[in-house]
């Protein structure tokens, strides 16, 4: 399934950042009285009622404009409204319709979207009562609401849940495996993915994906149906100055959605760098299975030890990833291109895998035991049993006398312990405390 997209739209100084914050609870953009301080685009995932969808905060609207700043901002603002399934038209209450508000009308009604007029700065009933006056920009009956005091947000909130589209469920092939090829731009995505069909030679097609300009491959192997999922390359939210760049995020987060696991590329010469950190924690924090995949291996000078070395320092540096698989390839050459699938294959088993509850028991009472949880309160903490509950991902449930009281670090030494006894290589653990009734 894919999330929504809603963008708030509006001239400059209206209160679009502010409303954004408001709406998702918490201080993201940055809020200034100086008309023209968002440039760049932000977003964040919001929810309401059980609905989520990612809320888009843009730059301040301005039609026509020769300032070439102010082209960018414009160009950015023209691909939220490309992009987006909803859009809300800010307007400032207080100063009324200006000629711009109308420009900017005028723009958003041939485009055809889905639209709620929002009367900002309205802080009382009395300023209620003059949002009649904004009819006239020919968008129905505005909302009204204080960005600044939370006014109406919640009205607000109802408002675009009504107005969302409806969430659409794909429809799950036999055996069908998706695979998010993600990564930095200019790592090598396309690459792989056109070394993996070329290689095969087996029934290749395209299929529109559920994102906007993206094409999924199929590949049937041995009775197995592979969907490859093409991204374009995750930026640092500070380089997402083009106005393709930050849609290309967006995409990026709704393929991790849509997949079951993320072959994550990098760079061989370059190494494990911090973006691909922060890539990697996206696809955790989706609870996705995740193989490593060093692309241009064949420009690295090697011997028959380079890869462990390579290993060595990936897992030193990033102990988080030790679970994680790693495989090391040339989308040029196509040299190991083919294991790929062979190791996304293997992560996408492991997020299936179920254990026992008393094979699980019998192995982690033993490490329990060799390293009980540490005091805390003057409290002693004892763990009663764990029970696997779920898979897609794996979840387990300790019960214990004091589930408030455990350590986050004694959390991962469970879940580390659990890996070593049951493997589920490649897969996220979700662990979950609870109280022994």
């Amino acid at each position: 399934m894919q999330k929504p997209i809603v963008a708030i739209i509006g001239r400059p100084n209206v209160g679009k950042s502010t409303l954004f914050n408001r709406l998702i609870k918490r201080k993201i953009a940055v809020v200034d009285k100086t008309p023209g301080v968002t440039r760049d685009r932000n977003y964040a995932e919001c929810s309401w009622v059980g609905k989520n969808f990612y809320l888009v905060d843009t730059g301040g609207f301005i039609p026509k404009t020769k300032n070439e700043l102010q082209k960018k901002v414009l160009a950015q603002v023209e691909t939220a409204i490309y992009e987006a399934d909803l859009i809300l038209f800010l307007v400032d209450n207080k100063v009324g319709v200006q000629n711009i508000d109308q420009e900017i009308a005028k723009r958003l009604r041939k485009e055809g979207k889905k639209i709620i007029l929002v009367a900002n700065k309205v802080d009382n009933e009395t300023e209620e009562k003059e949002i009649f006056k904004l009819k006239r920009l020919g968008l129905g009956d505005p909302v009204p609401v204080s960005s600044t005091s939370g006014r109406n947000t919640g009205e607000l909130l109802e408002r675009i849940v009504e107005f969302l589209p409806e969430v659409k469920f794909e429809e799950e092939k036999k055996e069908e495996i998706k695979i998010a090829v993600i990564g930095r731009p200019n790592v090598g995505k396309s690459s792989l993915v056109n070394a993996i069909s070329g290689e095969e030679k087996l029934i290749v097609t395209e299929i529109p994906g559920t994102t906007r300009d993206s094409i999924d491959t199929e590949v049937q192997i041995n009775d197995r149906i592979f969907t490859l999922i093409d991204t374009s390359g995750l930026k640092r939210k500070s380089k997402i100055k083009e106005d393709l760049d930050y849609y290309t995020l967006l995409r990026t987060l709704r393929s991790i959605e849509r997949c079951d696991i993320a072959l994550v590329l990098i760079e061989a010469q370059e190494g494990l760098v911090n973006q691909d950190l922060k890539i990697f924690q996206q696809v955790e924090k989706a609870w996705k299975g995740m193989v490593m995949v060093v692309n241009k291996w064949d420009l690295v000078e090697k011997d028959s030890t380079t890869a462990d070395l390579y290993t060595r320092t990936i897992r030193q540096n990033a102990p988080f990833l030790n679970y994680i698989p790693i495989i090391y390839i040339s989308a040029k050459t196509k040299k190991r291109v083919k294991q790929t699938l062979n190791f996304a294959l293997k992560v996408y088993d492991e997020r299936k895998k179920r254990v026992q509850t008393q094979k699980l028991n019998d192995k982690l009472r033993v490490e329990i035991e060799k390293r009980p949880p540490a005091q805390a309160m003057g409290k002693y903490i004892k763990i009663f049993y764990v029970t696997q509950t779920n898979v897609e991902p794996p979840t387990f449930v300790f019960f214990c006398n004091y589930p408030k009281l455990l350590q986050k670090t004694y959390l991962r030494f469970l879940e580390n312990k659990i890996r070593s006894h049951f493997g589920f290589i490649g897969a996220p653990l979700r662990i979950k405390v609870r109280k022994r009734e």
